[in-house]
């Protein structure tokens, strides 16, 4: 007897949970943000505006890849997406640690930004849609804790690895600590996203539309692009949603600044001995605090 495949639904996942799944995406995002070694700077002779550019140019990739991932996950395993961006951003990050000159270290700074983008956007509405109601603020708060002490995490092993070993190896190290979590989102039984198609999606693959024999990648691609337009109009109309970009990039520019040169203001002005330490302490500590207190005030 043939079987309708469209009537049978993914096997729930066996061992992610949503609790589980929060804790991943909780270490994967600390590891995310955690801060490189020190010491590119003097290696490579760099200006403080080149060091600068150096310090943010993740954030190129990051921002034209996250509105492509979000669009993409409504035709692809949306877990599948998440697996191919960590892989981008480990191998982007061994190639920061193998980079011979300012040039080749922004680029891979850059590809670094675009496998970030695959997580940061897509985790969220996953906790989103599967957290308890009542808890939902509260594990959100928990996800975006984690981004301050990721930061404060990265002073103390940027400190001790860059210092003891060299800042290549603090590369080597994130990478290989990602390796897994990469690897993770190409085989765990993924969770059911709401915005997907109802119809049974193959991992790693795409869906009806992409896999009819008349479509063509042309085609494909105006309709991605088409609906990629669609949902950003469908965003900037919606207010709430442009205050808190408004308050969320003006938070990442605080903490930005603050965990770039924190450190080394610390260092070549007040010749202080455990900049990394200090700076460390404060950003997780105020992070913490402030996430939570958001968390509560946000339900009160």
């Amino acid at each position: 007897m043939a079987i309708d495949p469209t009537s049978v639904s993914d096997p729930a996942p066996s061992w992610f949970t949503p609790k589980r799944l929060l804790v991943v995406f909780c270490v994967i995002n600390m590891n995310n943000v955690c801060s490189d070694g020190s010491g590119i700077q003097g290696e490579f002779d760099l200006s403080n505006f080149k060091d600068g550019i150096l310090s943010s140019a993740f954030m190129v990739g990051l921002l034209i890849a996250s509105p492509i991932f979000a669009s993409l996950a409504k035709s692809i395993n949306p877990f599948r997406l998440i697996g191919v961006g960590l892989s981008v951003w480990t191998l982007a990050v061994v190639g920061c640690g193998l980079s011979v000159d300012f040039w080749s270290i922004t680029i891979c700074r850059m590809l670094v930004g675009v496998g970030e983008a695959s997580f940061i956007s897509l985790a969220a509405p996953f906790i989103d849609d599967n957290a308890p109601v009542a808890q939902r603020t509260a594990w959100l708060g928990i996800f975006y804790m984690c981004i301050p002490t990721g930061v404060a995490v990265g002073y103390v092993y940027g400190g001790l690895v860059g210092d003891g070993l060299g800042w290549r190896y603090a590369f080597f190290g994130e990478a290989i600590l990602m390796l897994p979590f990469a690897i993770l989102g190409f085989v765990m039984k993924p969770l059911q996203m709401k915005g997907m198609s109802n119809a049974k999606i193959i991992p790693g693959s795409l869906n009806e539309e992409f896999s009819k024999k008349d479509s063509s990648y042309v085609s494909y691609t105006s309709n991605q692009l088409s609906r990629l337009g669609q949902d950003i109009k469908a965003l900037l109309s919606e207010k709430v949603y442009v205050v808190n970009v408004l308050g969320y990039i003006a938070y990442n520019s605080v903490i930005g600044a603050y965990s770039y040169w924190g450190p080394k203001a610390g260092y070549s002005i007040y010749q202080m001995e455990n900049a990394d330490l200090l700076f460390g302490g404060v950003t997780v500590v105020g992070g913490i605090v402030g996430t939570i207190g958001g968390s509560v005030l946000w339900i009160v």
